[in-house]
């Protein structure tokens, strides 16, 4: 009766938690002087960066289709031959010999892969409003809506931008709070081979082909349009730009889409989908746009609602903010960082659309830092574990597309390079679904990139219960267990399979070089690989023949090792205290630890090394291992500890002025990982049992969160009152028994019908 009374109560309480909109803005007392200060805008395809300017205004353009090259196939015809002399070597402990062999023979032809690359500029010249007062710009999270605000000469001038997911077009909707008082000019630039032209007096027309990259000719044709529609006021196009004057309000929308069609197609017919977004918002009300464009973030965006308190330094801008966090007088901000962070998912990684690249959505550069693909020995994963825990799991439907294609390419990679069924796909690919291993043996040869998107197949599945769903994508994960099955080796000292040649994702360990056989990461992604397999094809009452031999393989894995010093070791021989870095950014070997689940509190000698282990490896680190860490220390169920790395990351330096993460330069995997630690500090599920609050930080002592979801298909609320759980709520579609840790007690109770 008790605890049923508390729920009731919590209900009560939590469900009518809505976050006040003033607590989920970015704002600043002055426009953007560079990229990283501008606001981000998506609808999952089509992202702009808005500066904010007031004499003149940039809103720096993405397509999420527009990359360089196009199809191609760069797996080495050499590699296969000299894969068994790779392995010879790396037994007989030979390392630099193999690098050296693997570099030459097998390795990527091209090296590299293809950048994501920009559309372009929209660009604004607004006469006389260089000198003004009074002025904001923000983005309001809970609309997704970026706004401009200043006045001059008496006359107040605000500026709205969001990128609609309803109409597919950037809306720019320009006010004055005097009639005849909006007089701009309207042009395009961009650093693609392109024209811009007008057609009649309202439309500017950018036509465009996509870069070359690495000998690989640009295949993709791409356009983009900007329409203008004013009430009252006058129109006039000359030279390749548009102008308004005296006009009482102006709205701009603007199209782009690229020809492509799927990473073997480039047929699409980019004017033909460019015109018709345009001339469907056209028809429509810039209020009926605003209010559909509302709605439909607001669908995703208001699931989880996040409130740790708020102090006054809530009042101050975004980027004073950032600079104060460390005194520790703003829990505000960290709710702001989080749902900051599901704001960019959302933005970035809609149904229909591509996964989030390393900057997500948005890039302005020909040649991006890391060419701004998808890097996947951590951080394309990192951008997605928020998306279950924090209720966005349609957002990782464009990675779930990305693998099933990736099995495709990956399955003649693992023909050519490997001489093995199934698929693979290394630590890199790019829009073209390239699956080789590229840059360098250090960084690149590395076959397990396939293997943990996987994981993500799964935790689809895991999250939501879908039967008809992991159906689908069994198939996937099928053929990358298949891959190991035919790859897997026996290393001579223990008789255990292992994977060979691979490596510690980019560490260097005493034997001079990356390449090796067996390294932890390796079997912790395998093991889950595979017991993932075997619970799908349970599940599914399919594949017991090949079921068997995944079980029979598992078992000979190479296990967990704990080394001399107490730690987990990173590898098959105790070399963790004598690597090249012992503070090495990547702590790969902790996988087990999180995401994985295979060391907890109930494995506790592997827990203590683990422990070891990220200790050794200190706290610093780029944004993203900052990030990481923060997910490791709460899974370890040191709250305190994971806040200190949250100080750490939302911080100037890792922490941009516009809260993108820095690596440096910007990379959005922080972004994600961030808020997925914020979440694990909150809520895990660990063993069978729903841990509320496992490791709340001692900053936090009274919040409450609702709309978290939790494995088994379960949503959770939960509100706390110095440090202890007063109130919470466990919903699912099928109520059922579960276990609940709340204030240190295991406890079995019902959910109740969501």
């Amino acid at each position: 009766m008790k605890r049923t009374m508390l729920m009731m109560v919590g209900v009560l309480l939590l469900a009518g938690l809505c976050a006040d909109a003033a607590d989920l803005t970015l704002w600043y007392r002055q426009a953007a002087s560079n990229w990283t200060e501008a606001l981000p805008l998506g609808n999952g395809r089509l992202g702009a960066m808005v500066f904010g300017g007031t004499e003149s205004e940039r809103i720096q353009l993405n397509e999420g289709t527009l990359w360089a090259g196009g199809p191609y196939d760069p797996s080495s015809s050499e590699a296969l031959e000299a894969l068994p002399e790779a392995r010879r070597l790396i037994f007989e402990g030979k390392y630099k010999e193999a690098h050296g062999l693997i570099g030459k023979k097998m390795m990527a032809r091209p090296l590299k892969q293809m950048p994501y690359e920009p559309v372009g500029d929209l660009k604004l010249n607004f006469p006389g409003h260089g000198t003004m007062s009074e002025y904001r710009r923000e983005l309001d999270l809970d609309t997704a809506i970026a706004g401009v605000s200043y006045t001059v000469g008496g006359v107040k001038f605000s500026r709205e931008v969001f990128s609609s997911p309803v109409d597919q077009v950037l809306v720019v909707h320009l006010t004055a709070d005097k009639p005849g008082q909006i007089n701009f000019t309207a042009a395009m630039a961009t650093p693609q081979k392109a024209t811009v032209t007008t057609e009649g007096s309202d439309t500017l027309v950018m036509r465009g082909q996509n870069g070359d990259a690495q000998g690989i000719a640009g295949a993709l044709k791409f356009q983009a349009r900007a329409r203008v529609q004013t009430r009252g006021g006058q129109i006039t196009a000359t030279n390749g730009s548009i102008s308004i004057s005296a006009a009482d309000s102006a709205t701009i929308l603007i199209a782009a889409a690229t020809s492509y069609k799927s990473f073997n197609d480039v047929s699409g017919d980019p004017e033909t989908l460019a015109k018709k977004y345009i001339a469907q918002a056209s028809g429509r009300s810039f209020d009926k746009m605003r209010c559909d464009h509302v709605t439909e973030h607001q669908r995703l965006f208001r699931r989880v609602s996040l409130d740790l308190g708020e102090t006054d330094s809530a009042k101050l801008p975004t980027d004073q903010r950032i600079a104060k966090f460390a005194e520790g007088n703003d829990p505000q901000l960290a709710a702001l960082y989080f749902q900051f962070g599901r704001y960019l998912l959302i933005s970035c990684s809609r149904p229909g659309g591509q996964p989030a690249t390393l900057q997500g959505l948005w890039n302005e550069s020909m040649t991006p830092p890391w060419d701004c693909k998808y890097t996947i020995n951590i951080n394309t994963e990192m951008n997605y574990w928020p998306a279950e825990p924090t209720n966005l799991g349609e957002c990782t439907e464009p990675l779930i597309q990305m693998v099933r294609e990736l099995s495709e390419t990956g399955s003649r990679t693992a023909k050519i390079n490997w001489g093995a069924g199934g698929w693979v796909c290394h630590h890199n690919t790019d829009l073209w679904r390239a699956t080789a291993p590229i840059d360098g043996p250090t960084w690149g040869f590395w076959p397990m990139g396939g293997a943990w998107l996987c994981k993500h197949l799964w935790d689809r599945y895991d999250f939501g219960g879908d039967k008809k769903y992991l159906a689908k994508v069994y198939p996937v994960m099928k053929g990358a267990a298949q891959f190991f099955l035919d790859t897997l080796v026996e290393e001579p000292k223990h008789k255990w399979l292992v994977t060979c040649p691979s490596l510690s994702p980019e560490n260097t360990h005493p034997g001079g070089a990356s390449v090796c056989a067996g390294p932890t990461m390796d079997m912790e992604i395998i093991r889950d690989l595979f017991n993932h397999c075997i619970q799908a094809s349970e599940i599914l009452d399919t594949d017991k023949e090949f079921r068997a031999k995944v079980v029979a393989t598992r078992d000979r894995l190479a296990p967990l090792q704990i080394g001399s010093e107490g730690q987990l070791q990173e590898w098959l021989d105790d070399w963790d205290m004598t690597a090249h870095e012992i503070h090495h950014r990547h702590v790969s070997h902790l996988y087990a630890l999180f995401p994985g689940d295979q060391i907890t509190p109930h494995t506790p000698e592997l827990f203590a090394a683990a422990k070891k282990s990220l200790e050794t490896r200190g706290d610093n680190g780029t944004g993203w291992s900052l990030a990481w860490k923060i997910n490791l220390w709460a899974h370890l169920l040191d709250g305190d500890h994971a806040y200190k790395m949250l100080t750490m990351l939302l911080h100037p330096g890792p922490t941009l002025p516009n809260m993108f993460d820095s690596c440096p330069p910007f990379q959005i995997d922080g972004n994600f990982g961030g808020p997925s630690g914020i979440t694990e500090m909150l809520l895990q599920r660990q063993a069978g049992e729903i841990q509320l609050l496992p490791a709340l930080p001692s900053a936090w002592p009274t919040g409450k969160v609702t709309g978290l979801r939790a494995r088994g298909n379960f949503t959770v609320d939960i509100e706390w009152k110095n440090g202890k759980v007063t109130n919470y709520r466990i919903t699912s579609p099928d109520p059922h028994e579960v276990k609940v840790r709340i204030n240190g007690e295991v406890r079995t109770i019902t959910s109740e019908k969501l």
